[in-house]
């Protein structure tokens, strides 16, 4: 059945003025996995394997209520702590994992709204709470001052422990954090406002049960601008189709790694996103309390400050984390401070896992 319709609609396509060339990534998407699952092949990513090989497995620890999930990795060496992008999860440092587990003791974290870690009823989805209660996990699960690294809203929870909880942290890499750019107004003129403004309405209004799709189907534009038209359709279908045969996990899609592996990753992790994450980051509620500026002239540790790619587009928003001055200001407040320009998109561990590791390598070193 499933390969009977795949033909039909490839028939039509082919004769249409959409075209296999305009649309091909979400074709390929689509009806590999259609052939897939019809012949009963998950077609997983092969750095599960390789996740597992390297001594890693998945942990649950409650602290203060929260059922935070966390993969560990063997005891081979200092603490590592890895807090992933907003939106993404865990396995978004599948790339960079394996090599890591050789020299340190690493704790990937799901924080809250993300993952499989679960939060109590009206937990409050701010700076200050889940950077307390990643504090309270590192001092009472890991026991010892850790190595620190986070990527993008991960990087400003790294930048809230290195400020609130010095005791705990022994260097912290911010990997393109939105330092300043997340803060109001500043937040309203950067291309991330439309996507918090989608948590928001699905938050506050119409409580979607698959935010995933939902995320999709208010992110058609994105997707014909960047894509083509009908890519937003076939990525729905091929959502769902991994959904019915793969009830309650995360949605990958390897068709998809194999073309653009950041969008594998968003779409892994918007599968299990809470919104309620981004809703607060559009209402500034995320911020209440944590003063950017505030909490960097207060670290002590050496931080390295990674500044990935940016831009500003024809509407004058920016499309990236930070502007180059915003990064400045940072460092002019960091005691200790180092700067690093890299040629790379936002999720540097993803874009250049090479790059990414040859930093971390000759940074966090006792």
């Amino acid at each position: 059945m499933i390969r009977l319709s795949s033909f039909r609609l490839r028939e039509r396509l082919r004769n249409s003025p959409f075209r296999l060339g305009v649309i091909g990534c979400a074709l390929t998407l689509l009806f590999g996995a259609s052939n897939a699952l019809a012949q009963g092949r998950g077609g997983e990513d092969p750095y599960h394997a390789k996740i597992a090989t390297a001594g890693y497995a998945r942990r649950v620890a409650v602290v203060n209520g929260v059922r935070l999930s966390y993969w560990e990795g063997p005891d081979n060496g200092p603490p590592l702590v890895l807090l992933h992008a907003q939106f993404l999860d865990w396995y978004s440092y599948s790339r960079v994992l394996p090599a890591l587990a050789v020299k340190y003791h690493v704790y990937d974290i799901d924080y809250p709204g993300h993952g499989e870690t679960r939060t109590p009823a009206g937990y409050p989805m701010t700076a200050d709470r889940i950077g307390a209660d990643l504090g309270d996990f590192i001092g009472r699960v890991i026991g010892k001052p850790v190595f620190l690294t986070g990527n993008s809203s991960g990087g400003l929870l790294a930048t809230w422990l290195a400020a609130n909880r010095p005791g705990l942290v022994r260097k912290a890499l911010l990997e393109d954090p939105p330092l300043f750019a997340s803060e109001y107004p500043a937040i309203k003129q950067t291309i991330a406002y439309k996507s918090f403004a989608t948590s928001y309405s699905a938050t506050t209004k119409d409580h979607p049960a698959d935010f995933l799709s939902y995320w999709i189907d208010h992110s058609r534009e994105f997707f014909r601008n960047r894509a083509g038209p009908g890519v937003a359709f076939f990525l729905t279908r091929a959502v769902s189709m991994y959904q019915r045969n793969h009830p309650g996990q995360p949605v990958e899609l390897p068709m998809l790694a194999d073309r653009n592996l950041t969008m594998f990753m968003l779409v892994r992790g918007l599968s299990q996103y809470d919104p309620r994450f981004g809703a607060a980051f559009y209402d500034g509620s995320w911020n209440r309390g944590f003063d950017h500026a505030a909490a960097l002239a207060k670290i002590r540790c050496p931080i390295l400050l990674m500044q990935a790619n940016w831009s500003i587009n024809d509407h004058g928003l920016l499309n990236g984390a930070m502007t180059r001055e915003q990064a400045d200001r940072a460092m002019s407040l960091l005691k200790h401070g180092t700067y690093l320009k890299v040629d790379a998109d936002h999720v540097v561990n993803v874009d250049k896992p090479d790059l990414w590791l040859k930093v971390v390598q000759g940074f966090f070193v006792d």
